[in-house]
């Protein structure tokens, strides 16, 4: 079979590299000549563990292409995915104009039958647009060409997007004719053979599976943040409380660990768009406004912590923050939590040293010369007042404490993420906050 993958992101590259890893000859296109020839290069647009072998491998087997014209590729072609980007607007919608524009200029150079696939995340009814626009494409040059247009969501984790691709908890496919469906099963027969599930449904469903799977798990991570919150006033262990709930089958154990918030490409934006499409056919998604709140609140929290501490006075104070991508594994700086905090630590005059093992390059795009960037986490730590774990990289979850002490102004640490043991800490000297762990000093919530 022959694929074509339109949009060279997240999403596309991963898609195209694991397709091609399982036999499919695959052609990734992209208007960005730039990003195209570093591909060919192999020099990639992203940092995901496992990608770039698979890209180079597949690559030099031929299996998989790189080109900037989808007229010169498409011919031949199976099927072609649209997996270009859906940036919200500003009324957090999702922004549709490339996935249509790509839709259309599939209409003006297919050539024979194809399936055309939104991979891209788009809100309900994005294949009757995508649709129109394909046929009024091939109208405007009296073409008369079979096609279908199908939905196939992605459900990747960014730090874990290959293996999820290889070894999917399910592949969501909609479809309204058999045609395309036999092409997508064949398509993603080798996965089968595993035993992952295909499961089929019409289109509109599987447009909505792919939001309403991000709004429940942002949903979790809202609701543990409200009860760490909590906890904290009442003198609960949310560690403890976590464990307790997520014994249960029917909540479990995944994402329902406290934190400083959710970030990333995914989340926020999907949330937005699925209130946003609510609001448009009059149901207001009273719970999902209320998660994204929550969230908005919880990127606060840290330096409410912080502040509270240092009696507010931050000024001339120096703190080092160990990791800055959204979560660990990847290099995506979208939404990060840490561009939260640093804002805050900034405008209150303290100094900011940071560390991520492979976040910094994107972080300086958008910190530019404001902080201190520093080689290694212990470097980021020397002189300062404090450590603010924010993202938990593997490397920072055993620090050589001794040596931090030393290198510290003030033993004091700020965790984000609940991956120290406070007692220990205490014990060898530090002041040691957490989310969702009482602290006698410190009852606090964002921002009093």
């Amino acid at each position: 079979m022959k694929a074509i993958v339109i949009g060279t992101g997240y999403v596309g590259l991963v898609t195209g590299a694991c397709l091609a890893e399982v036999g499919t000859q695959v052609v990734c296109v992209d208007v960005n000549a730039e990003k195209i020839n570093n591909l060919k290069k192999g020099i990639l647009p992203i940092y995901e563990p496992g990608l770039e072998e698979i890209v180079t491998r597949n690559f030099n087997n031929g299996r998989l292409s790189f080109s900037t014209n989808l007229a010169e590729v498409i011919p031949g072609a199976d099927i072609a995915f649209i997996a270009v980007g859906t940036p919200p607007g500003e009324d957090g919608s999702a922004d549709l104009q490339y996935v249509l524009q790509v839709a259309k200029e599939i209409g003006t150079n297919m050539t024979d039958y194809l399936v055309v696939v939104t991979k891209s995340t788009v809100p309900v009814g994005t294949a009757v647009k995508v649709n129109r626009a394909i046929k009024e494409a091939m109208l405007n040059r009296n073409a008369l060409i079979d096609y279908d247009v199908a939905s196939n969501p992605e459900f990747l984790k960014e730090g874990a997007a290959v293996q999820d691709f290889l070894k999917p908890d399910r592949i969501v496919v909609g479809v309204n004719t058999d045609r395309a469906k036999e092409m997508l099963e064949r398509l993603y027969h080798p996965f089968l053979l595993n035993g992952h599930p295909i499961i089929f449904m019409d289109i509109a469903s599987a447009e909505m599976t792919k939001y309403a799977a991000n709004a429940m798990l942002a949903t979790k991570i809202s609701f543990i943040n409200d009860i760490a919150n909590l906890c904290e006033l009442v003198g609960a262990d949310v560690n403890k409380v976590r464990k307790g709930i997520g014994s249960d089958g029917r909540i479990g154990n995944s994402f329902i660990y406290p934190g400083i918030g959710y970030g990333g490409s995914c989340f926020p934006k999907d949330v937005k768009a699925l209130v946003q499409t609510g609001k448009e056919y009059g149901h207001g998604l009273r719970i999902l406004e209320a998660v994204e709140a929550v969230n908005d609140d919880q990127k606060k929290v840290l330096f409410g912590k912080i502040n509270k501490h240092f009696d507010g006075m931050l000024k001339g104070k120096t703190f080092a923050v160990w990791g800055l991508s959204f979560k660990p594994a990847t290099d995506d700086m979208r939404e990060a939590s840490s561009l939260v905090v640093i804002e805050s630590l900034l405008n209150a005059g303290a100094n900011v040293q940071v560390f991520d093992p492979v976040a910094m390059h994107e972080a300086k795009k958008t910190l530019g010369d404001t902080v201190k960037w520093c080689n290694d986490m212990y470097a980021a730590a020397e002189g300062a007042d404090a450590v603010l774990l924010v993202t938990e990289w593997n490397e920072f979850r055993l620090p050589d404490w001794v040596r931090v002490k030393q290198l510290l102004k003030g033993a004091v640490v700020f965790d984000g993420r609940n991956i120290y043991d406070n007692a220990y800490l205490e014990k060898n000297g530090f002041t040691c906050y957490s989310i969702g762990i009482a602290q006698p000093a410190l009852n606090v919530l964002s921002g009093s």
